[in-house]
């Protein structure tokens, strides 16, 4: 995410845990977390084992995930060199970006692929190459959270001009994901995992 936005304690401070700044409430984010966890075993037929995270901040999933499975192997990327200083070893978060992944140590695929609350900051060409890179490392289900220019948003939203959904739907095809409702996708070749009328 090649932005001079500065991604520093203020900004999680403010966003993350702010009472009328942040993002979401730590009851929505558990919200959230179950959801997409629930969805992606429903798609593996099986527990979810490894995780994940890009843009993961300072790794707030990890501990949502593991309230669910305390042994789920958690990988957070992110560029704020402020969250990888201070978390990175407790909570195994990489510097990097969604346009980097091939080069961090990662597993060669995830379970689960999380990409929530960052997509929107990225310019349509760093979109498309980023995930793409992620549909290479979905081994079960990616949840790609992103708003449309149809969409009502709030929060940060110093962000290029969102897209159609249209738009957004022809990247997500031309990388090879296949979309399953709620933001949720996964690869072509694991269509056979889901039914004809649970694609959306």
């Amino acid at each position: 995410m090649a932005t001079a936005k500065p991604y520093d304690k203020a900004y999680f401070d403010k966003w993350y845990r702010h009472p009328q700044h942040r993002v979401k409430s730590p009851v929505e984010l558990a919200r959230q977390v179950a959801f997409v966890l629930s969805t992606a075993e429903f798609v593996l037929g099986r527990p979810v084992q490894s995780v994940l995270d890009v843009g993961c901040g300072e790794g707030q999933w990890r501990a949502a995930l593991r309230a669910h499975r305390p042994r789920l192997h958690y990988t957070g990327v992110d560029p704020s060199a402020y969250a990888v200083e201070r978390y990175g070893r407790t909570r195994n978060l990489h510097l990097g970006g969604i346009e980097s992944l091939e080069t961090l140590p990662l597993r060669a695929e995830y379970d689960l692929v999380v990409c929530c609350g960052m997509l929107n900051y990225l310019t349509p060409s760093q979109l498309a190459r980023g995930v793409a890179q992620v549909a290479r490392f979905t081994g079960g289900m990616a949840y790609l959270e992103l708003f449309t220019s149809e969409d009502a948003f709030e929060g940060d939203t110093n962000w290029p001009a969102p897209k159609p959904a249209r738009w957004y739907r022809g990247l997500m095809q031309k990388a090879g994901l296949c979309p399953i409702g709620m933001q949720c996708y996964v690869t072509r070749e694991a269509t056979s995992r889901v039914s004809a009328l649970e694609r959306v």
